[in-house]
């Protein structure tokens, strides 16, 4: 169920997380700034919507949607996707497509954590703030 990540989350470790942004295209000031980065995650359930805030000193975005319809998203990169994202057990699957390209990253909560793991190898770890 959603609500297992409805909570406030604080990046704590990240690991390849370069890696990603290269592969993306993404420039190396955005890539510097990206990898000091440490966002807050605000996930909330409204109605029948999910609510993804991501705050940090660099940018605050924030997607709204219905689980497994897609949506308009533009990344923190300034990329516009085409984004749904499913339930899949006890996973949060968001997948991006933009420009006939596709990543996506996976959602699911560890050990009190929400681990997220994205391709190339990028692993992300959110401590639960209360």
């Amino acid at each position: 169920m959603v609500e297992a990540f409805c909570a406030t989350w604080k990046l704590v470790d990240s690991h390849n997380f370069d890696e990603y942004m290269k592969a993306l295209g993404v420039g190396f000031a955005t890539r510097q700034v990206g990898n000091v980065t440490k966002p807050t995650v605000i996930i909330s359930s409204e109605g029948d919507k999910v609510v993804i805030r991501t705050q940090s000193t660099f940018k605050n975005t924030e997607i709204s949607f219905k689980l497994g319809e897609e949506f308009d998203e533009t990344t923190p990169d300034d990329r516009n996707c085409k984004s749904v994202v499913t339930l899949d057990g006890d996973k949060l699957v968001h997948v991006q497509k933009w420009d006939g390209k596709e990543t996506n990253f996976v959602r699911e909560i560890k050990d009190g954590k929400m681990v997220m793991e994205q391709e190339y190898g990028v692993n992300k770890w959110y401590s639960h703030l209360w």
